[in-house]
């Protein structure tokens, strides 16, 4: 048996009033999702642990079965293992996005979706202007980059951009929960106030500016941690080999530390845009050899951050068409039956344009297993799923308990 989970970021949401109070999911023609929920089992799946927000961090690591209290160590170290920079002891690494700021507000948390091009240039000029033996920028993909402290103490109180649309900035700067925090507090909201300052009027903005986009004009340091001590699935699971697909770092560095392959997709980018075809086929080809292969798909979340319901809805048909139905078209004719699970790690609904963390709705189909009586596939048709509800780990025992 093989394992396949298909993982649509945020694609679960709240009914919207301007579809008649139904959800994306239950508006998107989804044939082939429903069709995979009529042959296969429904349920719920709580993926945010008591006292954690729900984050995507937090989420895809309690879908792959992680105990995430006992081993969650901040978001930036885990994007570090997908970039390839280590994290040293008495290192502390945080995500920090580039964010537009404008009117002293968060206008938005990824600087109009800033291209990569443009946002390397920015991080390394951040480096060489405010980087030295402590303090340490690293390029990532789009908005998304790291932030290093040698002696940095993560207990810190951060907003995650993402959350806080439309709040003045001083309103959600980092606050420290420790006496011994407040050193590392001061440098990292020195170093926003300064970035502000040098990244104004670089001349990337000024031509962002001038064609009408949004500025890159602060950073947002935030989920600080330090190296994580996480076994790997096959150590956890008995898996003998897997890959992780992805166009998000953090997903790709989970996968690292989860002794996955990171399987590199031309064309994927995270956005509505992303090569759909090229992710399913990836998956197709790692199933070949491999017998787990993790495949996410950023674009559904980032249409619930800007809250534009008829983006999320194609996003999910997207989804349906270009990825499920040729991987369970090709899969089906193979004699190693391929189990296929279909989730969200947490709700990103368009009204509030940020995280919840309401439980998901999921569907596992594993060829020659009786279904149940769900025929269709959202976030309340799975209430009535055989599962019930799973909290964590759960899931990923449920998954590959045969």
């Amino acid at each position: 048996m093989k394992y396949l989970i298909i993982l649509g970021d945020g694609m679960a949401d709240e009914p919207i009033a301007s579809l008649g109070n139904k959800t994306c999911l239950q508006a998107a023609r989804k044939p082939t999702i429903d069709k995979i929920a009529s042959l296969g089992r429904s349920g719920l799946l709580d993926t945010i642990p008591e006292g954690f927000a729900p984050g995507s961090e937090i989420a895809n690591m309690s879908v792959m079965g992680y105990d995430v209290p006992k081993v969650f160590e901040g978001r930036g170290s885990l994007e570090a293992a997908s970039m390839g920079v280590a994290i040293e002891d008495g290192e502390m690494a945080m995500r920090c996005n580039i964010i537009c700021i404008q009117d002293k507000k968060i206008k938005n948390h990824s600087a109009g979706h800033i291209s990569n091009e443009e946002a390397t240039e920015l991080i390394l000029f951040l480096q060489k202007e405010l980087g030295n033996d402590v303090i340490n920028f690293f390029p990532g993909v789009s908005y998304r980059h790291l932030l290093k402290i040698k002696g940095g103490v993560k207990q810190l109180k951060c907003t995650a951009p993402h959350d806080v649309p439309g709040t003045p900035f001083a309103d959600v700067m980092i606050e420290a929960e420790t006496e011994e925090a407040q050193k590392t507090a001061d440098l990292l909201n020195n170093l926003i106030l300064r970035s502000q300052e040098l990244l104004e009027n670089h001349p990337v903005n000024l031509k962002r500016a001038a064609a009408g986009k949004d500025k890159a004009n602060s950073i947002w340091p935030w989920s600080p941690g330090y190296k994580p001590a996480m076994k790997t699935m096959q150590e956890l699971y008995g898996l003998k080999s897997g890959s992780v697909i992805s166009a998000v770092d953090l997903i790709r560095g989970i996968g690292v530390y989860a002794g996955l392959k990171v399987i590199h997709v031309e064309g994927a980018t995270g956005l509505y845009d992303t090569n759909y075809e090229g992710k399913a086929q990836a998956a197709i080809d790692a199933l070949r050899t491999d017998d787990f292969v993790y495949l996410h798909i950023e674009a559904s979340d980032e249409a619930g951050h800007e809250g534009d319901v008829d983006l999320k809805i194609k996003t999910i048909e997207y989804l349906d068409s270009r990825v499920v139905k040729p991987i369970f078209d090709e899969v089906s004719t193979w004699d190693e039956p391929v189990t296929i699970a279909i989730l969200p790690d947490h709700p990103t609904p368009c009204v509030y344009k940020t995280h919840t963390n309401s439980p998901v709705p999921f569907v596992i189909y594993r060829p020659g297993e009786l279904a149940d009586d769900v025929t269709v596939y959202d976030e309340f048709a799975a209430e009535k799923g055989s599962y019930g509800l799973l909290k964590g780990m759960e899931f990923m025992r449920e998954l590959i308990k045969h």
